[in-house]
């Protein structure tokens, strides 16, 4: 038994050990890149002037007069992320809620295995479907201009990506959700459709936000297939189906680059990145944050108003209990709602006695 004792401590310390050095080197790990990214960033940054860096119109690193102005790819990315979210949480938010209660279960699990396989695909093969199919439909059916490289495709191609995390997510935020919140509300007389999207989906709701803000990650992110179906052109965009370049994709495309400053401008778009990752979902986490402490709110006013009703009613049965029956049958008819609303609308008879009234009395 000592032994058996002395081998399951031994374990436990060890899993113990490993447990830690996880955690201390996923801290160490983002504590590297972030102070990379920072040391080497922020002094390029200071050298070319914040306002230069942010707002400049014109990318030209190799120039013979270098111009380091990322404004257009910072708007470029804001709008593939945007058009791609839309995109995506649309389909992503409807396929879960048609796998929850609209399909049947035989084949539910297949349609999850196929969905969560797009997952494991290779980011170069979304790119290579974009070129060869998305590409030439928009430039052919939709493109006014009759270009099919630009934001339109490669939200389209990003939206396809982020469709299994919306997808799992949301499916598992639904499932997570009691039963009873389902039978309740169709045995109050809704409908299927009514109880889903309006009792079952409210009650997923921070599932479903934490399975968007993963999607946006995944979108801002993403470099390869951006890169094969947007076209490349450092240029602020004026339509969707406008060439343009994100800041991911000029990372990527600019990493020959190897000028010292070039180098150092790449890297500072990995910081301007890397911040806007961050105010993300920091401001996601606080808009969760005061939805949370608004309904936590809600429910202490319930709560408050609901003890309020018992100690009322509980006064009620005391003062019945030591009453006689004939008058607790007195009171109980004239506490009723009924009752209560002739007392406040019936006027008093004093004020409107006649003057012979008054002179008999």
């Amino acid at each position: 038994m000592k032994n058996i004792h002395k081998f399951i401590n031994v374990r436990e310390k060890v899993m113990r050990g490993v447990f830690l050095f996880s955690a201390v080197f996923s801290i160490l790990a983002l504590a590297t890149i972030t102070v990379f990214l920072f040391a080497n960033g922020i002094p390029f940054i200071a050298k070319t002037g914040v306002g230069k860096f942010l707002a400049g119109m014109k990318w030209a690193p190799l120039a013979d007069q270098p111009s380091f102005g990322i404004f257009p790819m910072i708007v470029a990315s804001l709008y593939v992320t945007a058009l791609s979210v839309i995109f995506g949480i649309g389909v992503g938010l409807l396929t879960a809620v048609a796998l929850y209660k609209f399909v049947p279960k035989k084949i539910v699990a297949p349609i999850r295995q196929v969905i969560n396989l797009l997952a494991g695909i290779p980011s170069v093969i979304f790119g290579m479907f974009g070129m060869t199919v998305i590409v030439p439909f928009v430039r052919d059916y939709i493109a006014p201009t009759g270009v099919g490289y630009g934001i339109f495709s490669a939200s389209i191609v990003l939206g396809i990506m982020i469709l299994p995390t919306i997808v799992s997510v949301s499916s598992d935020a639904l499932n997570s959700v009691p039963e009873s919140y389902y039978e309740g509300a169709l045995a109050l007389g809704a409908t299927k459709e009514q109880t889903t999207f309006k009792v079952m989906l409210p009650a997923a709701k921070s599932g479903v936000f934490a399975g968007v803000v993963l999607a946006i990650g995944r979108a801002i992110g993403e470099t390869m297939a951006v890169i094969m179906v947007i076209g490349g052109s450092p240029e602020l965009p004026e339509s969707v189906f406008q060439s343009v370049r994100t800041l991911t994709a000029n990372i990527a495309m600019g990493a020959m680059e190897l000028t010292t400053d070039a180098r150092a401008a790449l890297i500072a778009c990995g910081v301007v990145l890397f911040v806007f990752t961050l105010l993300l979902n920091v401001s996601f986490s606080f808009l969760k944050r005061d939805k949370t402490e608004k309904s936590a709110k809600k429910e202490k006013q319930k709560t408050a108003a609901t003890a309020e009703e018992q100690v009322e009613f509980s006064q009620e049965e005391s003062l019945q209990k030591t009453l006689n029956p004939l008058q607790a049958a007195t009171l109980q008819e004239d506490t009723t709602p009924e009752n209560k609303r002739r007392q406040r609308n019936t006027p008093d008879p004093q004020p409107y006695r006649t003057e012979k009234e008054g002179e008999e009395q």
